[in-house]
């Protein structure tokens, strides 16, 4: 059967995940239950998330719900279970899944780096524009103001006159 996932939030007493679908067959709106078993303050919230994205129970519902939502979800029943507030986990969320432009992604371990690739590409996929948005233009080009003296580069003349 095929789900169309409408919403998807977290419940914390008792920890469940809660997916409000449709069913495109017979066009009604349900709501699926999935309980958080063995989660704790000190669990990994995006392995947590890939387990029940990909439970064999609940894989066909979850479909289109992106892994990111989950973890952040988890995440929340995480800040909740060690006792913060909503406003300080969502505030420890936005930190998490925003990249500081002059951070030096070399010094990231493998872990964190896939982190932040899988977040600059999601936000890349939103901002992109394709073939079937309002305002796709195929060929686009812009004039730079050259209003400034344009610099030239030692290095670049001096090793054409070389070759």
């Amino acid at each position: 059967m095929m789900y169309t996932a409408k919403k998807c939030g977290i419940k914390f007493q008792p920890p469940a995940i809660i997916l409000i679908y449709e069913n495109e067959i017979k066009g009604k709106s349900r709501q699926r239950i999935m309980p958080v078993r063995n989660f704790s303050k000190f669990s990994d919230c995006s392995r947590a998330a890939e387990q029940l994205k990909n439970n064999p129970r609940h894989k066909s519902y979850l479909e289109q719900v992106s892994l990111r939502q989950l973890e952040k979800l988890f995440s929340f029943l995480r800040g909740y279970l060690w006792g913060q507030s909503l406003a300080e986990t969502m505030e420890q969320i936005q930190r998490e899944t925003t990249i500081d432009p002059e951070e030096d992604l070399n010094k990231l371990d493998d872990k964190e780096l896939a982190k932040r690739k899988s977040i600059m590409n999601e936000l890349f996929e939103k901002n992109q524009k394709k073939k079937d948005d309002p305002n796709f233009v195929y060929d686009v080009e812009v004039e730079f103001p050259q209003d400034e003296q344009v610099q030239s580069c030692g290095w670049d003349t001096e090793s054409a006159d070389e070759f």
